[in-house]
């Protein structure tokens, strides 16, 4: 697993909703908006394979 440059390991299954690169990172795979992947983490929570699921049932 990497390490972030505090030392701490970054989980790649679990997007991190107040983390502006990540956020766009999964708007711009997905092909939607930044305020859509906000709500589906909200929604759905953070996991990135909820995520992606509530983002493909709209």
């Amino acid at each position: 697993m990497a390490t972030t440059s505090r030392g701490r390991n970054q989980d790649r299954a679990r997007v991190a909703a107040g983390q502006k690169h990540e956020v766009a990172y999964e708007a711009t795979k997905e092909n939607v908006s930044k305020d859509t992947v906000k709500k589906a983490v909200k929604s759905a929570g953070n996991s990135r394979k909820k995520v992606e699921a509530e983002i493909g049932r709209h």
